[in-house]
């Protein structure tokens, strides 16, 4: 019974999140309500037995990528009511995408309801007296040694692009020369002088 009603109250949230997500006006909250989303989710998957995917969505989802996106908006010179303007000419491929969307998800249910998937067949059978945080890094580190090194490497040249692509030149912004002040000599920096009475100094 309580795993029964925590995966309801999990469940809900994550769905009431996820529809907050898409429907708040603010991008600031809609990044916050995608973070309760997946804490949510994580949840989830400590309740099936997966504590490792739950804990790389509170590690890698919620530490990382969306602390990112949040401080990517509230940094960010975006004009929101431009992008609200451009709703409409985007709206037929939006649609196109929820139709879509829509159809996967009742052919997930459909194929769920014609019975469970058999773990006796799966491509990669562990020990059951294996924790699978154990045997998942078994796999990555043996098998999926090249492919988990390859996921990398796309990591970073996507983060070098993004980089690369968000660096601004501005113009008319002072910048230091570390290596010019420390070679400036003290002669050159003040000036004596022996002002008259009664007169100022000019600058």
């Amino acid at each position: 019974m309580i795993q029964a009603l925590a995966f309801y109250l999990f469940a809900i949230v994550v769905l009431v999140s996820g529809v907050m997500t898409i429907a708040s006006r603010n991008p600031v909250h809609s990044v916050l309500w995608l973070i309760l989303a997946f804490f949510n989710a994580a949840g989830l998957m400590v309740l099936v037995g997966a504590e490792f995917i739950a804990m790389l969505l509170v590690i890698v989802y919620v530490g990382a990528v969306a602390v990112l996106f949040l401080f990517v908006v509230m940094m960010l010179d975006i004009d929101f009511a431009e992008l609200r303007a451009g709703f409409v000419r985007y709206f037929g491929i939006g649609l196109i995408l929820a139709v879509a969307l829509v159809c996967e998800i009742i052919i997930g249910v459909g194929a769920w309801s014609e019975g469970g998937v058999d773990l006796a067949r799966r491509g990669a059978p562990i020990d059951p007296t294996i924790p699978n945080v154990q045997a998942i890094g078994n796999l990555l580190y043996t098998r999926y040694l090249f492919v988990f090194e390859a996921a990398g490497l796309v990591l970073l040249v996507a983060m070098i692009g993004a980089i690369v692509l968000t660096h601004r030149q501005r113009g008319g912004v002072i910048r230091q020369n570390i290596a010019q002040q420390i070679a400036r000599r003290p002669q050159d920096a003040t000036r004596n002088v022996r002002p008259e009475i009664g007169q100022g100094v000019k600058l």
